[in-house]
């Protein structure tokens, strides 16, 4: 397999552009989806349900993960660019009913700002780990054991915050934003490094969901400062 480093310039330039139009199309499918779980009430009827039980919030995490996987999966067995588009579609779908709920508690319990400059912070971030990773043009492929380790670090104090009803704090937060930071330089070396220039919609998939975990840990920041 020729990998998108080893390519050719300009099938090199086609891969970046279809990858991060499609994680473009991906952020705003992902808006569209928000807005219409808003409009229809849906978000504040998950946001309620998840009120009412701590461990309900497992299970939408436990079933987020199985979606995830089967995304991928989906995307890796395809055969058509169809089944690559519904894994891509299945997948931001389910970070949008993941989103709803703290997207619903920043629009209602505090100020308008927050949500706007959470986003703008995601984005800055975002470009600047991008451009990092291409300029330097270093394989951060290193940073597999951290990111391995460090989540499931993560996952067991998420876990333990649920079932024993602790609240991870500000620090946690930050944490995972340096975490998030660097699951973006790896997933972006990956993609140049370990994928084929016919995999745009893989390599997309796995940029939004790096995306999404900086921006909710962003966005639970600036919800902590506006309090």
């Amino acid at each position: 397999m020729v990998t998108v480093a080893q390519a050719r310039p300009s099938d090199r330039a086609v891969f970046i552009r279809r990858t991060y139009t499609h994680l473009a199309g991906a952020v705003a499918a992902f808006i569209a989806v928000e807005v219409l779980l808003f409009m229809t009430g849906i978000a504040g009827a998950i946001t309620s349900l998840l009120a009412g039980s701590r461990f309900i919030w497992l299970a939408i995490l436990g079933g987020f993960a199985l979606l995830g996987w089967f995304a991928r999966s989906l995307i890796a067995r395809a055969q058509s660019g169809e089944q690559q588009y519904l894994g891509l579609g299945l997948y931001v779908v389910g970070e949008a009913v993941i989103f709803a709920p703290i997207l619903y508690i920043a629009a209602n319990f505090t100020t308008s700002d927050v949500i706007p400059t959470a986003a703008l912070l995601t984005l800055l971030l975002f470009g600047g780990l991008t451009t990092i990773a291409f300029t330097t043009k270093t394989d951060f492929s290193f940073l597999r054991g951290f990111l391995t380790i460090g989540g499931f670090i993560a996952l067991g104090l998420i876990l333990c915050s649920v079932i024993f009803g602790f609240t991870l704090g500000l620090l946690f937060s930050a944490a995972m934003v340096v975490f998030a930071s660097a699951a973006i330089l790896y997933d972006t070396s990956k993609i140049m490094h370990h994928y084929s220039t016919d995999q745009h919609v893989a390599a997309s998939l796995e940029l939004f969901a790096s995306v999404a975990l900086l921006f909710w840990y962003v966005l639970r920041i600036v919800m902590a400062m506006r309090r």
